[in-house]
């Protein structure tokens, strides 16, 4: 494997929208490239000069050349990107799970921002900010009418430079400045608890650099809390994915050691590849063995506790890996909705100090062969969202709803049903008018509080009591396309 992973470099698969990708920052030769088409480059040739000469103003030529790589890449699927300065920074931010900031996790209200909670430790935290404080002026900027990204980016910046909240307590009644100086912030994408005596929740969020880490602390943490575990509930419900190593980290600490957990295929030689579970698929140095340090201090626990997991149409790709390699291994129940179905992998490779093209490489494939890509994977036992039905995940938009989305390469594409389209974009537009109401007036309760309807019912999975499964999910079938 060593030979493969130097070549392949730092792999991660996530799903769209800021979910996390495949990285390879070395550059790999190439020496089977076809000749350039040279009569369609003197067109694009042409194209830019009569741009450049002929617009009606002035244009600025490094843009132009740009939006046309953006544009060529842009145009392969909904997952490869052309990444300039700017993105190229979010994306490494993304997939370190640090950024420089205040370190709040926020959410919108009557149009101003909500302190959810303030990450521990953080310079909100420290400074004294509370969760459903509201935010209201971020420096001399209103925030009412800002959307939340533009909020985000406003409270981000340099290290060491100070940022001016005007914070409103509604509890006290009070509205007061606050000055806090951004630092490095490290999100915490796993969260844990022992729900009542006896049975464990693990949620994992995103697969990030510190994801195994924060997971085999969570872990055993957990089991000196209760060392006789009768059950544990893995929920990776709208985890869009992340680092590749991470998720077989984690799928290795349920399954027997060595097994296969996944494949992948493309054209390259490098992109063929399978992974196991074995420290050396996941170890970035010697000293650091999460996985192994936290299986010796619970004893193999997590090898036999009776296990649930939960997933929904927003687990995509990394989490995809995870759940398709425990349920070809019989080692848990899936239970939830049909995953997202992002089973392709992207390579990053720099052109620049700060500029990098995001390409899609390979296919992935479960260890019994099973190919994810714009089909999923389907649980055991389909679940509705709350006691009174389905009242938006099974319109969400999945890859196989993507344009220009990858073929699944074993299986005919689905159809896109006009009614379940329109369908969704109504169910769509009922979640944005959710999202602005306060926490407890939503119709969706929080994952993992007492109030959520699929983790009730993962407990009773555990317990062996009654289940109340849907009456109405179903595994969205592939059709035969038109010819």
């Amino acid at each position: 494997m060593g030979h493969k992973l130097k070549i392949a470099g730092w792999l991660s698969v996530g799903a769209l929208a800021g979910a996390l990708t495949t990285v390879s920052l070395q550059t790999v030769a190439r020496g089977n490239l076809a000749p350039l088409p040279l009569e369609e480059l003197q067109q694009l040739a042409a194209v830019f000069g009569m741009v450049k000469s002929d617009y009606v103003e002035p244009v600025d030529e490094r843009k132009l050349i740009s939006e046309a790589i953006s544009g060529m890449v842009a145009s392969l699927d909904p997952h490869s990107q052309y990444f300039d300065k700017k993105s190229f920074k979010e994306f490494s931010e993304g997939t370190s799970g640090k950024f420089v900031g205040v370190g709040i996790e926020i959410s919108q209200e009557d149009g101003l921002v909500k302190v959810v909670s303030p990450i521990e430790g953080s310079p909100a935290d420290r400074a004294g900010l509370k969760p459903n404080d509201l935010i209201t002026k971020i420096d001399d900027t209103a925030v009412k009418g800002l959307s939340l990204n533009e909020a985000v980016k406003r409270m981000r910046g340099e290290p060491k430079t100070k940022v001016l909240l005007t914070i409103f307590r509604k509890s006290e009644n009070r509205t007061f400045p606050v000055t806090i100086i951004r630092e490095e912030i490290k999100t915490q994408s796993v969260k844990s608890k022992v729900i009542e005596p006896g049975y464990g929740w693990i949620r994992v969020s995103q697969f990030q650099e510190r994801t195994v880490d924060d997971f085999a602390r969570k872990i055993e943490e957990m089991y000196k809390q209760e060392p006789k575990l009768k059950g544990l509930v893995l929920d990776l419900r709208n985890d869009p994915g992340g680092l590749l190593d991470a998720a077989v980290a984690l799928s290795a600490a349920f399954l027997p050691e060595n097994v296969t957990v996944v494949t992948t295929n493309g054209q390259l030689e490098e992109s063929k590849f399978t992974y196991k579970a074995t420290p050396q698929f996941w170890r970035r140095n010697s000293s650091n063995d999460p996985i192994t340090r936290m299986t010796a201090a619970t004893g193999g626990a997590l090898k036999k506790v009776p296990l649930v997991v939960l997933v929904n149409e927003g687990s995509a790709s990394a989490s995809e890996i995870v759940a398709g390699a425990l349920q070809d291994y019989k080692r848990g129940t899936l239970m939830g909705s049909q995953t997202f179905g992002k089973g392709s992998v992207q390579t990053v490779r720099q052109l620049g100090p700060d500029t990098a093209l995001k390409i899609t490489t390979a296919r992935y494939y479960t260890p019994s062969g099973r190919a994810i890509q714009a089909k999923g994977i389907v649980p055991e036992v389909m679940l509705d969202e709350t006691e009174n039905g389905n009242l938006f995940s099974a319109l969400r938009t999945r890859e196989a709803d993507l344009e220009k989305h990858l073929s699944n390469g074993k299986e005919a594409e689905e159809k896109k049903d006009p009614a379940r389209e329109k369908a969704r974009e109504e169910a769509m537009k009922k979640l944005e008018e959710e999202s602005k109401k306060p926490v407890a007036e939503r119709r969706l309760p929080e994952f993992g509080s007492d109030k959520d309807f699929q983790l009730i019912q993962a407990l009773n999975q555990l317990k062996g009591l009654p289940v109340k499964a849907s009456t109405t999910l179903a595994e969205r079938k592939v059709e035969k396309k038109d010819d």
